[in-house]
């Protein structure tokens, strides 16, 4: 594993533990990666294979979504029409496109303890933008503030 480099917003010296999933700049901290997407350019996009879709289970598939879903856990669930939504997002594209997140993502489907994972994980920038984007995608943001015309 690689030394932590200089903070790109702050300048800390190797204290940087995060980098720009757009421009790959390195980061020390939440309030360094809000700083530092303000300003962001993305280098220039190079020629990459596009993201693999991901299908669902086939029709003879052992298993379906009822028999994970418990009765407690269904207002949790999330209609397939705004599943398909997540899959036609291309900033959610462009975030899987970052090769630490998608291991972040396969390091998670791989554990046994999930939850404890999740909480580490909600503490890294990368993993809490990629987590912004899905929700915003699944339950847009209510407007708030807003004068009724």
């Amino acid at each position: 594993m690689r030394a932590p480099r200089r903070c790109s917003v702050c300048g800390a010296a190797g204290a940087a533990k995060y980098r720009c999933p757009r421009c790959a700049a390195a980061y020390c901290s939440v309030p360094c990666c809000r700083a530092h997407k303000e300003r962001c350019t993305p280098e220039p996009k190079r020629e990459q294979e596009p993201a693999a879709a991901v299908l669902p289970p086939p029709a003879d598939s052992p298993w379906s979504v009822d028999d994970i879903l418990s009765e407690d856990d269904e207002r949790d669930r999330v209609p397939l029409q705004k599943l398909k939504l997540l899959g036609e997002s291309e900033e959610l594209r462009a975030l899987l496109l970052n090769p630490h997140l998608r291991q972040l993502l396969l390091t998670v489907d791989q554990a046994e303890d999930k939850s404890s994972l999740m909480k580490k994980y909600m503490q890294e920038p990368l993993f809490v933008e990629f987590a912004d984007c899905c929700l915003g995608i699944v339950e847009p943001p209510e407007k708030e503030n807003v004068l009724p015309e």
